[in-house]
C-alpha cells in the first residue's frame, strides 16, 4: 500500500499545485503569469520525485507507468493499481480546487488553442521528450537521485513554458482527466488520454534503438 499511497499523494500534490497555479492565475486576472505556472509545474514535479522516488518510483502519470511496463521495467499487474491511485489523487486535487475557487471556469483544464490534430501531435512529442528523459535517468522504474529530480523537473518546466499556450502541456492523462471533468470542459479530452501514452511508448522504442539491447529491459 505504501507505493499506491505515495502515487496518490504525489499525483495529488502535483495536480493541486500545478493546476492550482493556473486556477489562481485565472481568478486573479494573471497575477501568477505563464512563467510562474511553468515554474510551479517544474518545481512540484521535482519535489515529489525527491519525496517519493524511492518508494513508488514517482510515476504520477498513467502514460509513464504504461511505458515502464512496456519497457519491462515495471510489472503489468501493478499498472491498474498505480493508475487508480494516480487518477484518485488527481480528482481529489481538482475537487478541492473546485471548492476553493468556485468562480473558476477551467480549474487548470487542458484545452488546445489549435485544432485537435495539431494538438494531438504536439502532445505526442511533448510526452516523448519527457519519457526519453525519464527512462534514461531512472533505475528500473525508480526515479531516484539528484540527477533524476532535476532533469525531469526541468523538462516539465521547459515544455510547460513553450507549449503551455498551445495545449497546456499535459503529457499526463490523469492531469487532464480530473480538471477537465470537474470543470465540465470535455471537448478534445480524448487527445489528452491517447497522445501521452503514444508519446511515452515511442520514447521506449527510441531507447531500445540507441541503447544496449538490454537497456530498456533491465535498466539503463
Amino acid at each position: 500500500m505504501k507505493k499506491y499511497i505515495s502515487e496518490f499523494i504525489g499525483t495529488f500534490s502535483m495536480i493541486f499545485c500545478g493546476t492550482g497555479a493556473m486556477t489562481v492565475n485565472e481568478v486573479t486576472g494573471g497575477d501568477v503569469t505563464h512563467v510562474g505556472i511553468a515554474i510551479t509545474w517544474g518545481l512540484i514535479v521535482m519535489a515529489m520525485i525527491y519525496a517519493f522516488g524511492e518508494t513508488s518510483g514517482a510515476h504520477f502519470n498513467p502514460a509513464v507507468t504504461i511505458a515502464f511496463a512496456y519497457a519491462k521495467k515495471f510489472s503489468w499487474k501493478e499498472v491498474p493499481k498505480y493508475i487508480i491511485a494516480q487518477v484518485l489523487g488527481a480528482f481529489t486535487a481538482s475537487l478541492i480546487l473546485w471548492f476553493l475557487f468556485p468562480t473558476s471556469e477551467f480549474l487548470g483544464s487542458t484545452i488546445p488553442t489549435v485544432d485537435v490534430w495539431r494538438a494531438f501531435v504536439l502532445e505526442i512529442l511533448l510526452t516523448f521528450f519527457l519519457m526519453v528523459v525519464i527512462i534514461n535517468v531512472s533505475t528500473g522504474s525508480k526515479e531516484i537521485g539528484v540527477i533524476a529530480g532535476i532533469a525531469i523537473g526541468a523538462v516539465v518546466l521547459l515544455e510547460a513554458m513553450f507549449a503551455g499556450p498551445i495545449t497546456n502541456a499535459s503529457m499526463n492523462p490523469a492531469r487532464s482527466l480530473a480538471p477537465n471533468l470537474v470543470s465540465g470542459n470535455i471537448e478534445g479530452l480524448w487527445l489528452y488520454m491517447i497522445a501521452p501514452i503514444l508519446g511515452a511508448l515511442l520514447a521506449v522504442v527510441s531507447c531500445k534503438l540507441v541503447k544496449d539491447n538490454n537497456c530498456c529491459n533491465e535498466g539503463c
